[in-house]
């Protein structure tokens, strides 16, 4: 029976641009061993986390036109300390215990590259994030 973290690894995607290179940094060999596929690995999830923090804030984004959103995106990130915890959630339970005993030892920097590249990820799905009715 394979482990959980054997599965873990085993879902992830190739990031063929995702290269480790002789004299990257820990955290650069981090984020691209382990941020890059998690994060790409939850798209969908991170997507639909993102709507609904939308929702709960009153659809305001959807009203928005293009910059406005990309800042807007840009804003919930950075100044929303409970959808920022949530998103790092989203990230941080993918993580083999190897992963995470390494982020532990320097969890600071490795946030800021995780929000940087899901900033990124929501911005690029920009059209992902359109307001649909049912009925």
């Amino acid at each position: 029976m394979e482990t959980r973290d054997e599965v873990l690894l085993g879902l992830r995607p190739n990031i063929a641009s995702a290269k480790i290179l002789p004299g990257m940094s820990d955290d650069e060999i981090f984020q691209n061993q382990t941020l890059r596929p998690v994060i790409k690995l939850q798209n969908d999830l991170l997507v639909a986390v993102f709507k609904n923090y939308a929702a709960k804030h009153k659809n305001v984004f959807y009203d928005l036109s293009i910059d406005k959103r990309l800042d807007y995106i840009e804003n919930a990130i950075h100044k929303d300390m409970k959808f920022r915890n949530s998103l790092k959630g989203v990230v941080i339970g993918q993580f083999t215990l190897e992963e995470y005993d390494t982020y532990i030892l320097n969890s600071s920097s490795l946030n800021k590259r995780m929000m940087n590249i899901v900033k990124e990820r929501l911005k690029s799905n920009i059209q992902l994030l359109e307001y649909v009715t049912l009925f």
